[in-house]
């Protein structure tokens, strides 16, 4: 992972061969004003902090960007909201999707695995909120499988087209050595895909470890989206593991949100 030209120093920058016009940022914990446990740039409005230093850190984030980042209400459930210049902030939807320059659909994380994607044209930019919850969704149909509908036409044969003209990337989240699931996290994926089974590891007393990341890169697959990149599951990705660069809900319980965000220029 590169680090942003931006003066947040720290912040990602997705490796990815987005096309010209396509700008993604990941942020972290430093950079801005809230005092600990926030500290430093929590962009979250409903874990506890002040509000005066959240729509400070929320102002540096756009400036930071140069495009305007639409904040969701994520309830870690499948619904797409598609931006326009008047969507207001705190809509519930957990993925926004936009072809309008300047806008920026913006998912903020603590755990959960945050997906940015675009088409290889720049026409069309994405960002999904993908939890266990999200990710899993209902009959192996949840976040990933809702948005990429608002890229693919109706057309089979066009609809598998147009899912190899995507690409995406995927930020941080807690690591597959972190995030211990009962057993009825693993039915809610392997029940609908057997070979996820492979992103478990059984653990004494009934439980698991859970490879996010990799659970995520197999739905993608399915999808025939194969051109992914970013986490991949190494330490370095993991939130938990990183308290001096990430927020992590289950390592602090009180916790801020870091934000990954993709645009048009």
């Amino acid at each position: 992972m590169t680090r942003s030209p931006t003066p947040l120093a720290d912040w990602l920058v997705p490796d990815w061969p987005a096309p010209p016009g396509v700008r993604a940022r990941c942020s972290t914990r430093t950079g801005g004003v809230s005092a600990p446990p926030y500290d430093s740039l929590n962009l979250g409005t409903h874990v506890g902090d002040d509000g005066v230093h959240v729509a400070r850190n929320r102002a540096l984030l756009q400036d930071a960007l140069g495009a305007r980042a639409v904040f969701l209400n994520q309830v870690h459930g499948s619904q797409m909201l598609k931006l326009r210049a008047d969507t207001p902030d705190n809509v519930s939807a957990d993925g926004a999707f936009t072809r309008e320059r300047g806008l920026a659909c913006t998912i903020m994380v603590a755990d959960c695995l945050p997906i940015l994607l675009c088409d290889v044209r720049g026409t069309m930019v994405a960002a999904v909120h993908a939890g266990w919850r999200g990710l899993a969704g209902e009959g192996g149909v949840g976040v990933l499988e809702a948005v990429c509908k608002q890229f693919m036409p109706l057309a089979p044969v066009e609809r598998a087209q147009a899912a190899t003209e995507l690409i995406a990337w995927m930020g941080p989240c807690i690591g597959p050595n972190a995030f211990e699931v009962g057993a009825d996290v693993v039915a809610a994926f392997t029940n609908p895909m057997p070979q996820a089974v492979e992103c478990f590891k059984p653990l004494p007393g009934g439980k698991w470890l859970a490879d996010l990341p990799a659970l995520a890169r197999q739905r993608l697959g399915q999808l025939g989206i194969s051109r992914v990149f970013g986490n991949d599951g190494s330490p370095s990705w993991c939130t938990v593991a990183n308290p001096l660069r990430f927020f992590s809900h289950r390592r602090d319980r009180v916790s801020g949100r870091q934000a990954a965000c993709i645009w048009l220029e």
